[in-house]
């Protein structure tokens, strides 16, 4: 295989993971990040001592993390160290009222069997078929490009494909009636960025990666991992520039040619964007779009998110690392992001409190939060519109877990629809990509080799296997096998 010179553009999961595997088979690759750290979503905001994660907090399927680093002869442990939370999260359904989830099925099949006698029992079969399906999905699904439906049928699949049929929803409720029960079982799934009553109940193997696999912490927190990634990246030759916004893709031919930035010209064999794909294809001239404007309307997108990152000062009590806030309605909060995209009366919301666990995320006997609200994509943002969704959060907290905390406020900053797309060129503000609905599985998911570009390829949470972390450090390693399939010498 001859060596070409690779263009990545953006410096998210998915572009570090395969800007580490080109560069590992022997290409030259120059990353250009168009904000001034790496990570892409996964960045930090430092301030007053206090650090936080931007983007994604959860820590799930350390499997996969640890795959991706032993494909380098490396391990986890080589760069970041992890702790196993316990509990592994905690989900308030009302003033006083909230379930921990343990660091172990036992202990969590007590927990349930406290609330519904037999669902211990019933707990068990879920997660045995859970098993199941994440080793059907990991060894035999979301390794594959999604080039052609025969990568995914073979025997074991073709036994499930009534599970793409059934729904999460109709799935647990087969399992357990206690309503508090089925939305814990259904809380994975939102990580997919679809509701569960149009999730395929194959996707139940994010239950095993929860329940049986755990949730973990990177101390210093996820941007670890983007350090770590980096930091293997550069080791094996790969070029990193920061500021450095693509604004032009020259083509020859159906070729890209050159990749040019405000300031520099690259020459390109091959360009892989892991940046926003409608972005991306924006760059093009219209006939070398694969992807119409409809086409993009259409789909199902998973929520954007306001946040907010607040300093405390002081420790917060009756909250846990990760903590989930289900006192109202689910199914009229996500009508609200999926049928009308308005903003919710009362939405849930969840915190995570770094602090809690790592003393590096704040200063001594102060708490780091960070707030996320689920939003409809593209839904209006104002600052009007922020403080007053701040408030109600404050307040909620307030009022379910007992505990003043609006006086301890030191700071707060906020994060909406404007800056996702101001940041990422995010389309319509999205936070997560594409939801992975039964129409959006796959091979129904936009391409990872473009169709009319014969050396543009993309990867990331708009392409598959889908979003999440997880999914966007094997979305690298496919795009990457796709290269060197179809650029051979």
């Amino acid at each position: 295989m001859s060596s070409k010179n690779i263009i990545i553009i953006g410096s998210g999961f998915s572009s570090l993971s395969a800007a580490c595997y080109l560069a590992n088979s022997g290409h030259h690759v120059t990353v250009l990040e168009k904000n001034e750290t790496v990570g892409g979503r996964a960045r930090q905001l430092k301030k007053d001592g206090f650090t936080f994660d931007i983007g994604p907090t959860f820590y799930w399927m350390p499997d996969v993390f640890e795959r991706f680093f032993n494909d380098f002869n490396k391990s986890t442990k080589d760069y970041y160290k992890l702790e196993k939370l316990n509990p592994a999260y905690q989900i308030y359904f009302g003033k006083d009222d909230s379930v921990s989830i343990s660091d172990n099925l036992e202990n969590i099949k007590e927990t349930f069997e406290s609330i519904e006698p037999g669902s211990g029992k019933n707990l068990q079969k879920f997660i045995d078929k859970a098993q199941i399906n994440y080793n059907i999905a990991i060894k035999d699904l979301v390794y594959k490009p999604g080039e052609n439906i025969f990568e995914i049928i073979n025997g074991k699949t073709f036994l499930k494909l009534h599970e793409f049929i059934q729904t999460i929803k109709n799935q647990v409720s087969g399992y357990v009636k206690n309503e508090k029960l089925q939305k814990i079982l259904e809380f994975p799934v939102l990580f997919l960025g679809a509701k569960p009553s149009n999730t395929p109940s194959f996707y139940n193997f994010m239950n095993y990666a929860d329940f049986k696999l755990g949730t973990w912490h990177p101390k210093g927190g996820m941007y670890q991992v983007v350090q770590a990634m980096t930091n293997l990246a550069t080791t094996l030759g790969v070029k990193i520039l920061t500021n450095s916004e693509v604004r032009t893709i020259e083509l020859s031919g159906d070729k890209v040619s050159h990749v040019i930035t405000d300031s520099d010209y690259f020459d390109c064999d091959i360009l892989l964007s892991g940046a926003d794909y409608h972005h991306t294809e924006s760059l093009l001239p219209q006939k070398f779009r694969q992807y119409s404007e409809s086409f993009w309307d259409k789909k199902t997108f998973a929520p954007s998110a306001l946040l907010f990152y607040v300093g405390f000062n002081k420790k917060l009590k009756n909250v846990s690392h990760h903590t989930l806030f289900f006192d109202t309605d689910f199914e009229a909060h996500a009508k609200t992001i999926y049928d009308t995209k308005e903003w919710a009366e009362k939405p849930l919301f969840y915190a995570s409190f770094p602090s809690i666990t790592d003393d590096s995320s704040a200063p001594k006997d102060k708490e780091a939060g960070i707030f996320l609200i689920p939003i409809a994509p593209d839904i209006e943002d104002t600052q009007a519109i922020r403080e007053r969704y701040f408030d109600q959060l404050i307040t909620r907290l307030e009022t379910i877990t007992g505990e003043a905390v609006r006086e301890h406020i030191l700071f707060k900053e906020s994060y909406c629809v404007k800056d996702f797309k101001e940041d990422y060129h995010s389309y319509k503000g999205n936070a997560y990509g594409l939801a992975n609905t039964l129409m959006q599985t796959h091979i129904l998911r936009p391409k990872l080799k473009s169709k009319k570009v014969s050396n543009l390829y993309f990867c990331g949470q708009l392409t598959v296997p889908g979003p999440g972390v997880p999914p966007s450090l094997i979305s690298g390693k496919i795009v990457s096998d796709l290269i060197n399939k179809y650029h051979k010498l």
